[in-house]
């Protein structure tokens, strides 16, 4: 199927789906901003994106709708690179003056920016919000620490299956409708055809190994009163371990080639026709069609365990916050509505590809881009998001996941011992995190 260019998203603009900043700031003892100043120019720091033009022209119509409701302000956008991020937004941190009033942010480091300090509060603001009340709930939850609110949900982010049609007609099987026929099916593929991947898969792949976890009723970690407590070795969370595992080995995706993949890895090898199936993001969509297989595909949402049930997957993407330290604080939550409204958001998965995170913005994308639909479905089913916790950004920069599944899968250790020993360090990270 072809994409359209609107819909060509950069795999830049989403590989935040899945990261962590791994510098962020210390406790700063007072970023509070002093005063709420009606006029003046707002500073917003947005990220840069592999051809940035179509995000600029749909910021600047927004920045343009603000400047014409708030005639004595001014904004001024700068593009940051995704990879410096962690070290300007420490910086603004950590010197308040020359700090921005607005940032976009990758989801997951919601909790550690709150506990550094450097997110306002919009929790009023945002529930006063006649169009918040649409937001998709695990894109709000990923603004959310400790019940408060610390900013507005830009887009979403989710993976689903892609597998070859040309393949699966050739052999006569039908995409897999429960997960036990996926590892089935992976294995039947790589058996009749051994110069392919059934499914391809990465022991340094966290977010697709996620949905076998969630699926099972397993999660990650465990929260009370706004402490986490790892569960990745509870009973549950093992038996999607195994199922995910056991995709690893000489019948589907060889230990030895897989242990060390990742996501992009895994896309890859399915883009360039080295395997019959991957676990891969819409944002993915363009790297497929720019691949080998071009036409020869077809997605659906990621089955579960039962079938007809789709497994839960990760929910990333990114957000705008407000910075405490702003001295423009109601005109910066004005311009956070704009640049995140629901207007924003239709003209950036127009412009961007980018999915909106407002349900009924969302299944309007869908109607207009039919490719997106396991996506929205998938969304729909429930996904789910990492714990809220800034220990998150340690226990992913120090990839104790991908190690648990490497350990198995290389046969060093057994899924209960893997299991237990990434606990203890998720554990440990949680309570470093305070």
């Amino acid at each position: 199927m072809k994409l359209s260019a609107r819909i060509a998203a950069p795999a830049a603009a989403l590989v935040l789906a899945g990261l962590t900043a791994t510098a962020c700031a210390p406790q700063t003892s007072d970023t509070g901003a002093k005063g709420d100043e009606k006029t003046g120019t707002l500073r917003v720091w947005l990220f840069q994106e592999v051809g940035n033009k179509p995000k600029e022209q749909v910021v600047d119509a927004a920045v343009a709708d603000f400047e014409k409701a708030h005639k004595d302000a001014k904004v001024e956008v700068e593009y940051i690179p995704v990879d410096t991020r962690a070290q300007r937004i420490k910086a603004a941190f950590n010197d308040p003056k020359s700090a921005p009033d607005l940032i976009e942010y990758g989801n997951t480091d919601t909790a550690g920016y709150v506990k550094d300090g450097g997110l306002a509060d919009v929790s009023a603001e945002f529930a006063a919000w006649d169009e918040a009340k649409d937001t998709d709930p695990t894109a709000k939850q990923s603004v959310t620490v400790g019940g408060k609110v610390y900013g507005a949900p830009l887009f979403v982010g989710v993976r689903a299956l892609y597998y070859r049609t040309d393949v699966f007609e050739e052999l006569g099987i039908q995409a897999p409708k429960t997960q036990a026929e996926l590892i089935s099916t992976a294995k039947k593929i790589h058996k009749k055809k051994p110069d392919l991947y059934g499914l391809a898969v990465g022991g340094a792949y966290t977010y697709g190994a996620m949905p076998f976890i969630w699926a099972a009723g397993g999660e990650l970690a465990d929260e009370n009163g706004g402490t986490y407590k790892a569960a990745i070795n509870s009973d549950k969370a093992r038996k999607g371990i195994e199922a995910y595992t056991s995709l690893f080995g000489d019948d589907n995706c060889p230990a030895a080639k897989c242990a060390a993949m990742g996501g992009n890895a895994t896309v890859t090898a399915f883009a360039s026709g080295k395997a019959a199936m991957a676990i891969g993001g819409d944002f993915s969509h363009t790297a497929v069609e720019a691949g080998s297989v071009k036409g020869k595909y077809a997605v659906v949402p990621l089955p579960g365990i039962a079938e007809g049930s789709v497994a839960p997957a990760f929910a990333g993407g990114n957000n705008i916050g407000v910075l405490k330290s702003s001295p423009h604080r109601t005109l910066a939550v004005d311009l956070m509505k704009s640049l995140t409204g629901k207007q924003t958001q239709a003209r950036m998965f127009d412009a961007m590809g980018f999915l909106p995170t407002y349900t009924d913005v969302r299944d309007a994308a869908a109607k207009k881009e039919p490719f997106v639909e396991p996506f929205v479905k998938t969304l729909g089913a429930g996904a789910k998001f990492v714990p809220a916790s800034p220990g998150w950004g340690q226990i992913d920069s120090s990839l104790i996941l991908p190690t648990m599944f490497q350990e198995i899968v290389s046969g060093r250790k057994e899924v209960a011992g893997a299991a237990d020993d990434a606990a203890k360090k998720m554990d440990a990270a949680f309570a470093d995190a305070g």
